[in-house]
């Protein structure tokens, strides 16, 4: 069984997105990548373009369109190589969205998802902490409750959106001694004292992705603002990430196909030897090769896609998308910019962008060894 979704309808979105992606970030990205940071006001753009958490529903001022449509948003920022947008997109229509229309209130609810969905807010997520990555329960960001409010102390790093986050959902120990049972999360205001930024964090790649570290200094933040119950952090984040690694795997397969149609076209119009690129055995060969990889995994995302828009995705086969489409990303861009010679080492070549900006996708969202866990896990039980 699969979902019903209009494919015209579909398709014409996918061509409305093109177009605004065209008109409002191709003509600036590169001098986005140069500066670090792409502006505030695009967030406000692509509000009123109507590619912001498409698949909010309409009481919360979404448009309530059908997951696929979110996913098409991702996969055209990631195909058109515009890989740091597509990341910081992802994680507010994605991750912060869904986490608000599962769990929370509605006062909760009626508080942001409208400015989401407009732009007017951006969403983070803060779980990974300087000495906390993929084990969650490690994490010392504390939230003491007091009176009709809770203390926030803390510090969180690696965080998409966090330099233009006006909310952001942070997990913290509520009860230091309970382990994983111990975690809350918490929708935080940044406009409120105790909050700060630091430094936009210098990457390898994804230049102008804003990825930054949070500081919480003895901040009241009201008990209104726990999303959920206490104590059940862990429990909604286990949840949500089968989304978050599925868009991921999505996005690596889009960006994968971008990195194959610039090299079939430089293919196609270079000359080696006497002969096009593409007439030569080695060309043709890497080319069948990576097209393959590239449609094997774009037939299981989609599987997935499906699945999850059924309620049927678990969390081993989320994460064997993430984890093969990931992988595939990163052999493709591999393969591809070996084609260009030494004009794929060069930055004046967009393949050289896509080459280094797929690289964090095998270690955000859960690297490919936990990936890897989970799906031994669910094949062979716990070691």
């Amino acid at each position: 069984m699969t979902v019903s979704v209009d494919k015209e309808e579909l398709g014409m979105f996918r061509d409305s997105v093109i177009k605004v992606l065209e008109k409002e970030v191709t003509p600036h990205y590169e001098a986005w990548e140069k500066s670090g940071l792409v502006p505030r006001e695009l967030w406000n753009t692509l509000g009123n373009a109507g590619m912001l958490c498409v698949d909010v529903p309409e009481e919360w001022g979404g448009i309530g369109a059908p997951f696929q449509f979110s996913v098409v948003v991702g996969e055209e920022l990631a195909r058109m190589g515009f890989g740091a947008l597509s990341t910081n997109v992802m994680v507010h229509s994605d991750i912060v969205a869904p986490y608000l229309s599962h769990m929370g209130n509605e006062d909760q609810r009626q508080q942001w998802l409208p400015k989401l969905v407009s732009g007017e807010a951006v969403g983070a997520i803060a779980m990974t902490e300087p000495g906390a990555g993929s084990d969650l329960q490690a994490i010392r960001t504390s939230a003491v409750k007091d009176g009709d409010d809770y203390i926030l102390n803390g510090s969180k790093t690696f965080i998409t959106n966090g330099q233009h986050a006006d909310m952001v959902i942070v997990a913290a120990k509520t009860d230091p001694k309970a382990g994983a049972r111990g975690i809350s999360l918490f929708l935080v205001d940044t406009s409120l004292p105790g909050f700060s930024k630091g430094r936009n964090l210098d990457k390898i790649g994804q230049h102008s992705g804003d990825t930054s570290e949070l500081f919480f200094s003895d901040m009241r933040i009201p008990a209104s603002a726990r999303l959920g119950e206490e104590g059940q952090g862990f429990v909604y984040l286990m949840k949500e990430l089968p989304r978050e690694r599925l868009v991921i795997g999505a996005l690596g397969v889009a960006a994968a196909r971008g990195s194959l149609d610039l090299t079939i076209a430089y293919a196609q119009e270079r000359e080696l030897f006497g002969q096009k690129l593409a007439q030569l055995q080695n060309t043709r060969f890497e080319i069948a090769r990576m097209e393959t990889d590239y449609r094997v995994n774009k037939a299981f995302v989609d599987q997935c896609i499906d699945q999850y828009d059924l309620g049927e995705l678990d969390a081993p086969t989320a994460s064997m998308a993430k984890y093969s489409a990931t992988e595939m990303q990163c052999r493709v861009a591999d393969g591809c910019l070996q084609l260009f010679g030494g004009y794929g080492y060069t930055t004046e070549y967009p393949i050289s962008r896509a080459f280094i900006d797929a690289r964090v996708q095998r270690i955000y969202g859960g690297t490919s060894e936990v990936m890897k866990e989970i799906i031994a896990r669910s094949v062979l039980g716990k070691a």
